[in-house]
Order: structure tokens, then sequence, then C-alpha cells
């Protein structure tokens, strides 16, 4: 006599109908902490407490490096230099020989920067740190030749910043906008701060550019925008 097959253990997971939990603040962070990072970016990231600047997040540094690499980045425009917390995020996912153009208003922000990466052991032919206004830098450098640009800036030129980006990108080379999503504001619709509205705009004008650009909207950080340019 056959015996019957035992009955299936009862699954522990939720079921494949029921709706799913959004990722609540335990989650993100747990996303955001994911990978350790270099003991340079550690003192990176106390400079900038110091000095009253706001570096990226760990899940931001962490995206930025796989970016870089997964493009084999050799040439990145950074708008906004900070400590220097973004530029070694970038350095170790760039190819060995890759150069980092930073722009930053702030002399002084830079200054620690440089010494950051020298300490992190980056040569100094492999970054140049320029001090002054992007928007005034940006137009000054050379059309398609960059593989990645990065933008940390005032939210309130990010459309400027996006237009500048596409000129300056080569065809499947990558924008990335940080703080893309605002503090939350940005999804919510009754806000109509200034910031928040410059973003949404910025952010449909990419979403509309079908023939320019291949978008993606990553609830890292405090959000980032992620672009692929086209082949015009």
């Amino acid at each position: 006599m056959v015996e019957p097959a035992p009955p299936a253990a009862a699954s522990t997971g939720p079921s494949p109908d029921a709706p799913r939990p959004a990722p609540d603040e335990r989650t993100w962070a747990y996303a955001e902490r994911y990978r350790h990072e270099r003991h340079e970016a550690g003192r990176a990231r106390e400079a900038a407490e110091r000095m009253g600047a706001e570096p990226i997040t760990h899940g931001v540094a962490t995206t930025l490096t796989f970016l870089a690499r997964s493009i084999h980045a050799r040439s990145v425009v950074e708008i906004g230099s900070g400590t220097g917390v973004s530029g070694l995020a970038l350095f170790a996912g760039m190819v060995p020989e890759g150069v980092l153009t930073s722009i930053d208003a702030d002399s002084e922000v830079q200054r620690v920067a440089r010494e950051v990466f020298r300490e992190a052991g980056v040569p100094s032919n492999r970054f140049r740190l320029i001090a002054g206004d992007a928007l005034t830098v940006m137009p000054k450098l050379s059309d398609a030749a960059y593989d990645l640009v990065f933008v940390d800036g005032d939210m309130l030129d990010c459309g400027e910043y996006i237009e500048q980006a596409q000129r300056l990108l080569r065809p499947d080379g990558v924008l990335v906008l940080n703080n893309a999503l605002w503090h939350n504001l940005v999804a919510d619709p009754d806000n109509e701060d200034n910031e928040t509205i410059v973003i949404r705009e910025a952010l449909e004008g990419v979403a509309a550019m079908e023939d320019a650009w291949v978008p993606a909207l990553l609830p890292v950080g405090n959000g980032l925008l992620v672009a692929s340019r086209r082949a015009s």
C-alpha cells in the first residue's frame, strides 16, 4: 500500500497575491550601509561635518562606484567636490587611468578633497579640481568627451546642469543627479517649494526626452536620477 505524501509545509513567506509592503526606514538604512567604505572616506565625512558640508550618503557612494565600474568610466565630471567622499567613490569604480574633473565654488572644501585623494594614493594626474561656478565652467568643457557626469549642486540649477550634461556626455554616457527626491517632497503633489517644483520639472523633462535619455529614478540616499544618454 502506498503511503500518502505528507502535507506540504506551510509557507512562511507572503502569498504571491498579497500586497508587498514598501521598504521602511530600517530596510532603507540596511541598504544604505550594505557596503563598508574605506577609512579615507570616513576622514572625508568627518571633515565635511566640521565644515558644515553635507556629503553623499553611503548608498549614493556605493551606487556611484557601481555605475562608474559598469561603464568603465575613464573621464568623469563632478559638480560639487565637497570634501572628497563622492570623488573617492568614483575613483573606486573608474578605470586605473581614469581622470576626474571636479568643480566646486568652495576652494576650502576642495583643499580637503585634494588631501583626501592624496592620502588614498590617487595620483595627482588623475584629478583636476576647479574652483568656480559650475555653470560658468561646464560650458568650457569639451562636447561628448565624458563617460559620467555626477551632479551634487544647487538644485535650483538642476535643469541647466542636465542640459550641460547632455552636451558633455558621450553616447551611452551616464548622468547622475543627487537629491532627486528632495527630502520626500518631490512625491508630494501639494508641495510647491521652489526647489521641489524645479526638480519635478527637471525629472519630467528628462522622462519626456525619450530620444535623448534612458532614465531611472532610484530611492537611494535622498534620491538619484540616473540616465543614459542615447546616441543621436
